[in-house]
């Protein structure tokens, strides 16, 4: 069954070669959907016969987005910390410590029901393909049951045992780290693609962010790191000394991580809503984006310093606060997000790659920061089905 979907004002395929500038933008455009693929991409007027047809009414079409970050195995809630913060009161990681307690009392329907009303929120919003993590379990039977849940819902799964120290190991940080490499990598390495660490102070230090993710490696399940959020550290450095997919959050840069970044294939994943929620600095786009680095956009959807789920918001600010153009913060939010994810067939719309694509209410992308806050997304389809 073929789909051809016409009257599109404006295309973003993310392919130059298909298009205009580097998004590859096609005017007065059509494309043709045949099963789950795209098949074809061009002018209106070529458009070739299909079984059935979609008018798109003027909408601007952009690939769906690829939300790479996400903390969405969890259950609590923390508006008393948020409001706190928005009082004065400053941000640290501690406040993970309630989230695990409340998740580790929570069964596996609470989590599963956390986990798909976040994920339908999401997809209303126009994101086809996210990435989550354990994380607030922080013991073997809970990290496991947190990734067996994420499992039935997507393939980018990530085990998150170190995300901080768990409560329970307050005294004896080497013993966790013992734990997180062994027992507990056993349980969850059968259920995850990634393996992550929080590398901050209060968290991992570079020694034991090596071990854990080398552990990972050696058990097939592939580096990506929390790096240089709440101050300068080696993040940035082990991450590409691994081969990470990707650096995450990259606040805190020297040159030498721009450089490090800019000449390697690990992506730096930025995360607006988290300074946004915690009044932090901003991570700065345009440097790593000037000096070559691969710059993915996503929503760090967690309880405790970036609840959101919607990708457009992240977008608005990544270009009214990061020195992003509205060109490459899409771009980042669909193609830079598949990097991240070392895809090759989410994130743009040429023919072969997954009919993942989001219809907006509006001419042209640039209105997704242009009017931030408005809910431009009017139409999502995920595998070449209407969802939404």
């Amino acid at each position: 069954m073929t789909t051809a979907i016409t009257n599109i004002a404006t295309l973003v395929t993310n392919n130059p070669e298909l298009g205009e500038g580097p998004l590859g933008q096609i005017k007065d455009a059509a494309l043709v959907l045949e099963g789950d693929r795209v098949a074809w991409v061009g002018p209106s007027a070529r458009t070739p016969a299909a079984d059935t047809s979609h008018d798109a009414q003027g909408a601007a079409v952009i690939p769906g987005f690829v939300d790479s970050h996400s903390h969405l195995l969890f259950a609590g809630d923390r508006t008393a910390e948020f409001n706190a913060r928005m009082g004065g009161r400053a941000y640290s990681a501690g406040g993970i410590r309630t989230t695990v307690a409340a998740t580790r009392a929570a069964t596996d329907a609470d989590l599963e029901a956390n986990l798909t009303r976040y994920l339908a929120e999401a997809l209303r919003q126009g994101t086809t393909t996210f990435e989550t993590k354990s994380g607030y379990g922080l013991t073997t039977q809970d990290e496991a049951r947190a990734l067996r849940v994420a499992a039935a819902h997507t393939d980018e799964v990530t085990y998150l045992g170190a995300h901080i120290v768990s409560p329970d190991f307050a005294e004896d940080p080497a013993g966790y780290v013992e734990l997180v490499t062994g027992e507990m990598l056993d349980a969850c390495a059968p259920h995850a693609r990634w393996i992550d660490v929080f590398c901050e102070k209060g968290a991992f230090d570079g020694d034991q962010a090596r071990a854990i993710l080398t552990a990972g490696k050696a058990r097939g399940l592939h580096p990506r790191i929390h790096a240089n959020q709440l101050s300068y550290g080696p993040g940035v450095q082990l991450a590409v000394e691994l081969d990470a997919a990707s650096a995450d959050h990259c606040t805190h840069l020297t040159d030498a991580d721009v450089d490090a970044l800019a000449h390697s294939d690990t992506v730096a994943t930025l995360l607006p809503g988290a300074e946004f929620s915690t009044r932090a600095e901003w991570p700065d786009a345009r440097r790593l984006l000037d000096a070559g680095a691969t710059v993915a956009l996503s929503t760090d959807c967690n309880p405790g310093s970036s609840f959101t789920s919607s990708v457009p918001f992240c977008i608005a600010l990544a270009v009214r606060d990061m020195g992003m153009t509205p060109d490459e913060a899409l771009w980042s939010a669909t193609a830079g997000g598949a990097r991240a994810l070392r895809r090759t067939d989410i994130g743009h719309l040429a023919p072969g790659a997954r009919a993942d694509l989001t219809l907006l209410a509006a001419p042209s992308h640039v209105h997704l920061a242009y009017r931030p806050g408005v809910p431009l997304v009017d139409e999502v389809w995920r595998r070449g089905v209407r969802v939404n």
